[in-house]
């Protein structure tokens, strides 16, 4: 009789790397990206982001070569990360990654590699992430309501991430347009973005509502998922972006009265969804001092501080070229101020966490979350 051991899969640095990663790219691209939607040129300041660039493009070929083992060697885990509710919505962000340093490159990645490299490496990385998150928007949602047997308490903003893909396309898409030729072309590849912006708007305003009745009813979120409020922002300032980009764009590109149409929309629906997202960021940071004056401390989900708020910038300054205010203009630079110290704060976490060990090791075991006290429950504590 011959006895067969089952070794158990072998532990290696990659295996506990979650698609949560690509965080790291998203808000480093965000930096260089909405760092040209500054309103002065400041010298120096556009080297400085073609370099930080460069760097979102290091970090995103070493986590999708990293990624690639893991799928090869850690199969189990793989697969346990797509049935994880916690997990899955994160695959989003491989999509959001692949468009950020994309756009990244024909914005700043010019400078250093030319027009035309930039150009076949954002139309690459453009098509690729657009189907990464068009079939993330699909199946991340599909896996939520046949395996994931979730319930309204477990709500999190990170449900939204495989639905903001789609607005990260429609955003920076229309930077192709002008490379296309024209006619059909250009159209067609501009109202495919404006059917993402729709496809990602509507879908967040079905599972927004989701998040904040937890948010109100459940109580506030466990520590170390207080920072993922701030990717509400995600939906919010990318549209805004998307609109003020179909504006930009539309001249010449779709026939008249539709393009004055566009910059319309740029302004009617970009002011109010701002404020709400004004609104948002105070409600967000309120909870995150909360939680840090409780203990929070650092993860990964604090790059949820960086990519969501440089949307935020793009956003406002759109508003500040269609509607000429200042008011947005300085919006532009404080948001934007806001946006490069959470990412100096979150690189310099993550580069101690990765020479330390602890962000690549086993996660611990998950506490049982507390449930929503009731009158029922007091009453019974009081006796």
């Amino acid at each position: 009789m011959v006895i067969t051991t089952v070794r158990p899969p072998r532990a290696t640095p990659v295996r506990h790397l979650g698609p949560n990663w690509y965080a790291c790219v998203m808000g480093t691209a965000a930096v260089a990206a909405s760092g040209t939607a500054l309103p002065v040129r400041i010298p120096g300041l556009r080297t400085a982001l073609a370099a930080v660039w460069a760097l979102s493009l290091v970090l995103l070929v070493a986590l999708l070569a990293a990624r690639v083992l893991h799928w090869a060697h850690h199969r189990d885990q793989a697969r346990a990360h797509l049935l994880d509710a916690s997990v899955a919505p994160f695959y989003g962000c491989l999509s959001m990654a692949l468009l950020a340093v994309g756009g990244g490159a024909l914005t700043v990645g010019r400078d250093w590699i030319g027009t035309g490299p930039a150009v076949a490496l954002d139309a690459v990385l453009f098509g690729a992430g657009t189907a990464v998150g068009l079939a993330a928007a699909v199946a991340v949602p599909y896996l939520m309501a046949v395996r994931h047997r979730l319930t309204p308490e477990q709500a999190t903003p990170t449900w939204l991430l495989p639905l903001v893909a789609p607005m990260v396309s429609a955003a920076l898409g229309p930077r192709l347009v002008p490379h296309l030729p024209p006619g059909q072309p250009r159209a067609t590849l501009l109202l495919a973005c404006f059917t993402l912006f729709g496809i990602s708007l509507l879908a967040t305003l079905l599972m927004l509502p989701l998040v904040f009745a937890r948010l109100v009813t459940g109580g506030p979120l466990p520590l170390a998922l207080t920072p993922t409020l701030f990717l509400v922002l995600g939906p919010l300032g990318q549209s805004t972006t998307a609109v003020g980009a179909f504006a930009d764009i539309a001249p010449g590109v779709v026939p008249a009265p539709y393009d004055q149409g566009f910059g319309l929309l740029a302004v009617l629906y970009g002011v109010p969804v701002t404020g709400f997202a004004l609104l948002w960021f105070c409600l967000a940071t309120a909870h995150v001092v909360r939680a840090r004056r409780h203990g929070m401390r650092f993860s990964m989900s604090w790059w949820s501080f960086t990519f969501p708020v440089g949307t935020c910038v793009t956003g406002a300054a759109a508003l500040a070229r269609h509607t000429g205010l200042l008011l947005y203009d300085g919006l532009t630079f404080l948001l934007y101020a806001v946006l490069v110290a959470a990412w100096g704060t979150a690189a310099r976490h993550t580069v101690r966490g990765l020479v330390s060990g602890a962000l690549l090791a086993a996660p611990g075991p998950v506490p049982p979350v507390p449930r929503p006290a009731t009158v029922r429950t007091r009453s019974d504590a009081v006796r």
